[in-house]
C-alpha cells in the first residue's frame, strides 16, 4: 500500500477491510434468521396437529384379546412401515426409527379414589400401552392422611395386573406445607422413584414413550398408536375434549392442554413429569421450539364423580385450597349446580354447553351405559349421585 493515501482513499481501504470482516457474520446471519423461519413454520404446522378419522383407522382393533407386555410385539395389530411413514407425514413428523427392540409406552399417573376412572382408563388403553405406572399416596396434596384405595382394590383390576407398575409414595416432604411442592414431588416421583429401578422387559430404552397425566385425562387410542410410531416433538401435549361432571357438559373454550408426553432419555436427562406437565425445566428459548399440540387428542372429565361424597372428597385434597371452602361443600348446593352444568365454584367464564346423547366417549361407557349413567346423564332429581336421594338425606 502507497505510504501515504488521501482521505477518500482511506475510507475505501478500510471499507473493504470491514466488508470482508462481516461477510461470515452477514452470511451466518442469513443462515441463522432462515433456521428460525423454517423451525416457525414447522412450528405453526404442528400447531394445527389434529387427531381426524384416519387416524383412528390407523389404530388397532380394539376387540382384541389384552396382550402380554412379555411376549407381545410392540403393535398389538399389523403396521407396516409404510402405514407409519404415511401416518407421521400426515401429521409433519417423521416415523420413529426402526429398533432391535420394540418402542414401549409408559402411562404415568397418580391414583385417589377415582376407582372408576381407573377402569375406564385401563380398559380405553390397554392394548395400546406397554405399562401402567401408577403412583399413590398415603396423604393428599394438603398434607392429610388417606387410605391406599388401590391396594385396596387391587383384585377388582386382576385383568391388567401384568401391565401395572404400582408404587406406593416414599419419603413425602412432610416438612413442607405448601400445596404446589407436594403435588410436584409426587409427579415426579412417578419417575424417580421408579423407572430407572425398571429391570428386564420392563426396563425403558432411549426413546421410548413417557405419557404424563391425571386418572381423568384419557388419550384416544389413535393418539397413543401416532406417539408409538412416529418421532414427535419433546414436549408434545395432547389437547382433550374437555367435559364437566360428566360426557353431558362440555366446556367452553380452547381444549385442555393436557396430558403430555415425551420420550425416556435416560434417568437425569428425560423431561420430569412436573416439568413436563407445567412447561418448566431446560432452556425456555429451547422449550419454545420443542413444544407442539396434538388436539382431539383425549377426553378429560373433570369433577366426573358417582357419589357426592367423592366430591367433597377431591376438594379436601385440592392444591388450590380456595377451591375447598365451605359454602362450595354444601350437599344441595353440589347437585343442583351439577344437575344444572354451572360452576361449582361461581368462577367467571366457566360455562358448560348442553350435549344430547354424546357418542365421543370412552368405549367401556358405550358398552356399560346403565352402569355409567352418571356419565352420561345427570338430569335427574339426585343428577346422578347414588348418595343422594330420600332415603339418604
Amino acid at each position: 500500500m502507497p505510504a501515504l493515501l488521501g482521505f477518500s482513499e482511506k475510507a475505501r481501504w478500510n471499507a473493504r477491510g470491514r466488508n470482508r470482516r462481516q461477510g461470515p457474520l452477514k452470511l451466518l446471519l442469513l443462515v441463522f434468521f432462515f433456521w428460525i423461519a423454517s423451525r416457525l413454520c414447522k412450528y405453526a404446522a404442528w400447531k394445527r396437529n389434529t387427531i381426524v378419522p384416519q387416524d383412528v383407522k390407523f389404530a388397532v382393533d380394539p376387540n382384541l384379546p389384552t396382550p402380554d407386555p412379555a411376549s407381545s410385539p410392540a403393535h398389538y395389530g399389523s403396521v407396516t412401515k409404510a402405514s407409519a411413514q404415511n401416518q407421521c407425514s400426515a401429521h409433519g413428523w417423521r416415523p420413529f426409527p426402526m429398533q432391535t427392540h420394540r418402542r414401549k409406552v409408559y402411562d404415568l399417573f397418580m391414583i385417589n379414589n377415582e376407582l372408576d376412572w381407573l377402569e375406564i382408563r385401563l380398559h380405553e388403553m390397554h392394548h395400546y400401552v406397554d405399562y401402567f405406572v401408577i403412583l399413590e399416596s398415603a396423604t393428599t396434596f394438603t398434607g392429610l392422611p388417606k387410605p391406599l384405595t388401590l391396594k385396596e382394590n387391587w383384585a377388582r383390576f386382576e385383568k391388567f395386573h401384568s401391565q401395572i407398575i404400582y408404587h406406593v409414595l416414599e419419603n413425602p416432604p412432610m416438612e413442607v406445607h405448601i400445596t404446589w411442592v407436594h403435588e410436584d414431588f409426587q409427579r415426579n416421583a412417578m419417575f424417580k422413584q421408579v423407572i430407572p429401578f425398571l429391570k428386564n422387559e420392563q426396563a425403558a430404552n432411549l426413546g421410548d414413550v413417557i405419557l404424563v397425566s391425571d386418572v381423568d385425562e384419557i388419550p384416544r387410542p389413535a393418539a397413543l398408536e401416532l406417539m408409538r410410531y412416529c418421532d414427535f416433538p419433546r414436549r408434545l401435549t395432547l389437547r382433550s375434549r374437555f367435559y364437566y361432571y360428566g360426557f353431558q357438559w362440555l366446556h367452553r373454550g380452547p381444549e385442555w392442554a393436557h396430558p403430555q408426553a415425551t420420550t425416556y432419555q435416560g434417568p437425569s436427562r428425560t423431561i420430569l413429569p412436573a416439568d413436563l406437565r407445567n412447561g418448566e425445566g431446560g432452556n425456555r428459548f429451547l422449550n419454545w421450539f420443542e413444544k407442539s399440540d396434538l388436539f382431539n387428542a383425549a377426553w378429560h372429565c373433570s369433577s366426573c364423580f358417582s357419589t357426592v361424597d367423592e366430591m367433597l372428597n377431591k376438594m379436601s385434597s385440592f392444591s388450590h385450597t380456595k377451591l375447598n371452602e365451605e359454602k362450595f361443600r354444601n350437599r344441595a348446593r353440589i347437585v343442583d349446580r351439577v344437575r344444572n352444568g354451572l360452576d361449582l365454584w361461581d368462577r367467571k367464564g366457566e360455562i358448560y354447553d348442553r350435549v344430547e346423547k354424546n357418542e365421543d366417549v370412552p368405549s367401556l361407557l358405550k358398552e356399560n351405559t346403565a352402569r355409567f349413567a352418571y356419565l352420561l346423564d345427570r338430569d335427574s332429581p339426585t343428577a346422578g349421585f347414588q348418595d343422594v336421594g330420600p332415603e339418604k338425606d
